[in-house]
């Protein structure tokens, strides 16, 4: 990318400045992917002549710009579950698991992946997702699965760390060959724009020689686990029935968790647990949306110490990080938090996001001069001032409501004026019909 500037005039920028959103009225000049100024101007000014822009400008109109969202647990591979053929008891986590997922993923094959991925990455853009972290999952279409992914979504323009989800419920050949794809795709694979973590699916699925294979694979490349943990109390129950070890433990014996890692849900975690966690320096994804739908409970969001980095996925339900967002600070509050409380978990969550994301993207940015030129413009114009004082109250109540109007990448639009650019978006969406269709006449 050469020679390409871009200027977005008359927006709310909200950086991110020594721990603080400093938000200021501007103009952002992008010149070869990367905010080569900032340059603040006055509000009023804007306001006696709103539509006054330089030729070739593009006027955000007073409308916000923030940073890129990150979901940090998707399955890409769940895209397609929508109105299947399914048959069975639902009654229960367990009964979800054997009746849904694990004959959805089995189903999959390469075509499938791709319509799954295509799917994935027009949602994610037009909800200001442009960094997924994916846990996916296609059984019998293992060997090349990620790199398949990895392809899709580069087309898009997003970024992405990706890992294939290991586990011994097909066998203990299919799980090594697990294994393998995950190897094979951080071994071969990785760029600036994706990288790899080792995938695993729940403890209840691991048996000890795949943890033993996996903390060998984890060492050898200093690799972050990326794993469901205790989402549902069956995972404690079935540890135990099998393993005589909780999860938790499990993953301690084993020396498989560290900075880099990602455990997910942690709806049935103890006091205690939550200790080691935040000594292992492992992150803790919440999924509130899947919670709800799966009837598993929800974590108390206010009784989790502050030292253990949170994190917000969507678990593979839908791309609207937004929405995550929104939904687990109303579930903090109805978990008789008080507004300060659930606020600051918002903030946290916001500042940890990009905290964690740094360690595998270096370049992550803070939306200041110098970073990377990714970021998110709302169709939200603050009805009254915006500042450091009143931010969250903006961003709670106003910006997680209101739609993505655009989206850049690299200093280049992905979506503008909510039209998603360089893609034939009725004619992908005809492709992933066809797979859908296909994939219902396969579970028929």
């Amino acid at each position: 990318m050469k020679n390409i500037i871009t200027t977005i005039e008359n927006v709310w920028v909200c950086p991110v400045i020594e721990g603080e959103i400093l938000p200021l009225f501007g103009d952002i000049i992008i010149s070869d992917g990367v905010i080569s100024k900032i340059r603040p101007k006055n509000f009023q000014t804007f306001l006696k002549n709103p539509e006054k822009v330089n030729k070739n400008s593009f006027n955000a109109c007073g409308r916000v710009v923030t940073l890129p969202l990150v979901n940090f647990h998707d399955h890409i591979y769940s895209r397609l579950a929508k109105g299947l053929p399914l048959k069975g008891d639902f009654g229960n986590f367990q009964s979800v698991l054997h009746n849904l997922w694990w004959k959805l993923d089995r189903a999959l094959d390469n075509d499938m992946i791709v319509a799954s991925a295509q799917m994935a990455a027009l949602e994610s853009i037009r909800n200001g997702v442009t960094y997924i972290f994916d846990h996916h999952s296609s059984q019998n279409e293992i060997s090349g699965s990620l790199s398949t992914i990895k392809n899709v979504l580069h087309e898009f323009g997003l970024r992405g760390v990706l890992c294939f989800e290991c586990t011994d419920r097909n066998g203990s050949e299919l799980a090594l060959n697990g294994l393998n794809e995950n190897k094979n795709f951080f071994t071969s694979q990785l760029n600036g724009d994706f990288h790899g973590m080792l995938g695993l699916h729940a403890s209840f699925t691991l048996s000890d020689d795949l943890l033993s294979e996996a903390r060998d694979l984890q060492k050898q490349f200093e690799l972050g686990i990326h794993i469901h943990l205790a989402e549902d109390d069956s995972d404690n129950k079935l540890s135990i029935e099998f393993t005589g070890k909780r999860p938790l433990r499990r993953l301690t014996q084993y020396k498989l968790i560290n900075s880099k890692s990602i455990l997910v849900h942690g709806v049935h975690l103890t006091g205690k647990d939550f200790i080691k966690i935040s000594e292992l320096e492992g992150a803790l994804a919440f999924c509130p949306d899947s919670n709800l739908n799966n009837s598993v409970g929800l974590p108390q969001y206010g009784e989790i110490p502050n030292t253990i980095p949170f994190l917000v996925g969507t678990d593979g339900m839908h791309s609207n990080i937004a929405h995550s967002m929104k939904q687990l600070f109303l579930l903090t509050r109805g978990q008789e938090n008080s507004f300060d409380e659930a606020t600051a978990i918002i903030k946290k969550i916001y500042f940890d996001q990009l905290t964690f994301a740094e360690r595998y993207f270096h370049d992550f940015p803070s939306l200041n001069q110098g970073d990377r030129a990714d970021m998110i413009l709302w169709d939200y114009v603050p009805p009254t001032p915006i500042s450091r004082e009143n931010f969250w109250g903006h961003f709670i109540y106003g910006i997680l409501e209101y739609p993505v109007h655009s989206v850049l990448q690299n200093g280049e639009f992905l979506m503008k004026d909510f039209k998603l650019l360089n893609v034939d978006e009725n004619k992908i969406k005809h492709e992933i019909y066809l797979q859908g269709e296909r994939l219902v006449n396969k579970l028929k």
